[in-house]
């Protein structure tokens, strides 16, 4: 089987591609640090593919952890994960997130370059775009000032990927740039954890739904949208592990020295408030939310055109906003 390295593997989207890698015939390493995700996965990843993953604890900063991976194990690929991603917290540490995003994917590509690995799949962000002009998003859309040094890590991990290509490094990369990933397992066995305050919209509506949080904010409902709330593309956690698995594939057949980028959305738009009627349906549960004043540097509406993955890739989203919202809410009711 075919040993595929994933840093951050025991995160959100890492632990759902670890399944969706193993389902495909492939072997997953998983190398986490644990800063943003608990160790419990790993049993909870073995209930659902009978494997125990081989997992190494650690950062993908040390070198020498990399090393020892290595010697144990043929890596013949890799699926860089591992990134702080708050951005509000960006703003306040800004060394933090650059030390990080961008020093872990330095040390990763001198390590593939040493051990001779030559493909990698690179966790990428539609915040890239900012507040495009133009929607739906294509890959060829501008990429503007980012918002936040979260969202500028990954503007210059990109620009590194493109030099190191151009360089004649011998590698093959693509970049995913995903829009809002929602939903959890069907087996409502690994989902998103976040720890204390969720930065993201899903997990809140869930706490907030099991009674964990007292009240949903919705920040601003007097945007140019169809309901006045911001407007994302809500793509199901297992449709994006999916994609992973066919950037892999793609990437086998390729020379070296090859670079490319792709969207990973539904195609669709979901206004906030949309969200919270879509679980209000499938729960069954009315949810206490109020409407906050507008929060600074939100993009008002964005999302994606799938064009370039449906046809290059042949990947295309199956889940629906209701699939996301109803296992979200099964894997909520199973951590009660």
């Amino acid at each position: 089987m075919k040993k595929i390295l994933i840093t951050g593997g025991a995160g959100y989207i890492g632990s759902h591609t670890a399944v969706e890698l193993w389902k495909a015939g492939m072997e997953p390493i998983i190398l986490d640090d644990l800063s943003n995700s608990d160790p419990t996965v790993l049993d909870r990843l073995e209930e659902i593919t009978g494997k125990r993953f081989a997992f190494y604890q650690g950062d993908c900063n040390k070198k020498s952890l990399l090393k020892s991976i290595a010697e144990k194990y043929k890596i013949e690929g890799l699926i860089h994960f591992a990134a702080f991603k708050a951005v509000g917290e960006s703003t306040q540490q800004p060394l933090k997130y650059y030390r990080n995003n961008v020093g872990s994917l330095l040390v990763l590509l001198k390590f593939m370059e040493e051990k001779g690995i030559k493909d990698l799949v690179f966790s990428s962000s539609c915040t890239v775009y900012g507040q495009p002009e133009v929607l739906p998003v294509t890959e060829s859309t501008p990429r503007q000032e980012a918002e936040s040094p979260y969202g500028n890590t990954k503007k210059i991990c990109e620009d590194i990927l493109v030099d190191c290509v151009k360089s004649k490094m011998g590698i093959r990369v693509i970049s995913l740039r995903y829009f809002n990933p929602v939903g959890a397992h069907p087996s409502a066995k690994i989902g998103e954890l976040p720890l204390g305050t969720p930065n993201n919209l899903v997990p809140f509506i869930t706490q907030v739904a099991a009674g964990i949080r007292e009240k949903l904010t919705v920040f601003g409902d007097d945007y140019d949208t169809v309901d006045g709330s911001c407007v994302r593309d809500y793509i199901h956690v297992v449709d994006l592990a999916e994609a992973h698995v066919k950037a892999l594939a793609y990437l086998n057949k390729q020379e070296n020295n090859f670079y490319d980028v792709f969207n990973v959305g539904t195609g669709n738009g979901n206004s906030v408030l949309e969200v919270i009627h879509a679980f209000e349906k499938v729960s069954g549960v009315k949810l206490d939310y109020q409407v906050g004043p507008r929060r600074p540097g939100d993009v008002v509406k964005t999302w994606a055109d799938t064009t370039k993955i449906n046809n290059v890739l042949g990947w295309k989203a199956k889940y629906s906003l209701e699939d996301s919202m109803r296992d979200s809410w099964n894997w909520q009711k199973s951590l009660d």
